[in-house]
This record gives C-alpha cells, structure tokens and sequence, in this order.
C-alpha cells in the first residue's frame, strides 16, 4: 500500500530522534507499507475505529498514529512514548488530523 506523510510536522519528528531509532521507525514504516492493514502485534494495534498505532520498540519507544485513508496508509502524528498510557494531548493531536483527513 501507499503510505503518505499527513503534514510536515511529522517529518521534523523523525528527523528529532536518534539515528538507531530513526531506522528502526523506517523499517516499520517499511513493514507496514509492505503488508498494511495485515501486519498485527507487535508491530501495530488497533486504538479506534479508523485510528492504528504503529509501535517502535527499543531505547526510545515510539508511537506513529496511523489510518487507512481511500486505498493509503497516512502517517498522521508521532511521539516518543514516556509511560504506560496513550498521552490524551498525543491522541486528541492524531483524532484531530483524522478529522481533517475527512475533509480531503
């Protein structure tokens, strides 16, 4: 499938982390362009009806927002995970830009 990055703040995230993390964000990224909405744990999980997470484990935990939008995968918001829980400004930043994805 197609992935497509959602706006430039996305960009400057992945440039913001460190390079051993940097590349394990793009092999998932990889990963998920290569086998969509059938790549499962641990690589994703469903949080809402539209809404994934793409999860990158190792020395920084990341979490990419992620929605299947008319036949793309649309990178829509990233963090760098600090605790246990889904972050609600992280999650309300990516329902957000779903929101305006509709709107396309």
């Amino acid at each position: 499938m197609e992935i497509r990055i959602f706006d430039i703040s996305f960009k400057k995230f992945i440039k913001s982390l460190q390079k051993s993390t940097t590349a394990k964000v793009l092999r998932n990224i990889d990963l998920l362009e290569k086998f969509g909405p059938k790549l499962g744990q641990p690589h994703t999980k469903k949080i809402s009806s539209r809404l994934f997470e793409l999860r990158v484990r190792g020395k920084q935990e990341v979490r990419i927002f992620y929605s299947f939008y008319k036949s793309r995968i649309f990178l829509l918001h990233g963090f760098v995970k600090k605790s246990q829980k889904i972050p609600q400004k992280e999650f309300n930043t990516a329902i957000q830009k779903l929101k305006l994805l509709d709107r396309i």
